[in-house]
């Protein structure tokens, strides 16, 4: 099996590779590339993350023919897809970060600001929004959930969050000042707002559901 990590110079591509290695089997290679043709020839694609909307819609804009691969791929061949943190958000219909910027379309929703407040006194809460916090489940029977437990903690680091638009493609929450879009999945496609490349075993365990996961 063949894993692609779409390198469009986000920062965590590389860590996440590692995770990814760490937990897959001898027949699994874990490659990560910034090329359309070798994300065509991928079993899996992984779509990490960091920084602003719009700078990552335009990193990956610029690699020749790759939201083209992209589209064939994950949509019209249904492999097997995960995005992390921003390459989650990526996916949504559009991003309001600094300026609007249209996203990859596939799954209803936009990305806006968090706007935390303490449920006691109603003040703000710091953003961004970073450290460990526990998931609640949507579908606990979900394939990439299996093995965890509800309440597990990961790791976000992230001011902004995936408004969905039908609630269904909601897998996971979490609670921080108000509920966040913490996890979706629609049919074969998948992504984390919180980082399973530095959430220990929670995200490891997760990790290694993706490479298995038969949508």
């Amino acid at each position: 099996m063949n894993v692609v990590v779409v390198d469009y110079g986000s920062g965590n591509l590389r860590s996440a590779a590692k995770a990814l290695e760490h937990v897959a089997d001898a027949a699994t290679r874990v490659q990560v590339s910034a090329r359309a043709d070798d994300v065509r020839a991928a079993d899996r694609i992984v779509l990490p993350g960091v920084g602003a909307f719009a700078d990552c819609k335009s990193g990956l804009a610029a690699l020749p023919g790759m939201i083209d691969a992209l589209r064939e791929c994950v949509v019209e061949q249904t492999r097997p897809f995960l995005g992390i943190c921003v390459g989650m958000q990526l996916m949504a219909r559009a991003g309001h970060e600094h300026v609007t910027t249209r996203g990859l379309d596939w799954i209803g929703g936009e990305v806006v600001t968090i706007e935390p407040r303490d449920a006691a006194t109603g003040a703000a809460l710091k953003v961004p929004h970073m450290g460990w916090n526990a998931l609640s489940f949507d579908n606990p029977r979900h394939p990439l959930l299996a093995g965890i437990g509800e309440g597990a903690e990961v790791y976000f680091v992230h001011s902004f969050q995936l408004r969905l638009d039908d609630p269904k493609d909601r897998l996971a929450a979490t609670d921080y000042g108000g509920a966040i879009t913490a996890m979706i999945a629609r049919d074969n496609m998948a992504g984390t707002q919180f980082h399973p490349e530095k959430s220990q075993r929670i995200g490891l365990a997760l990790l290694a559901n993706f490479l298995t996961w038969k949508p």
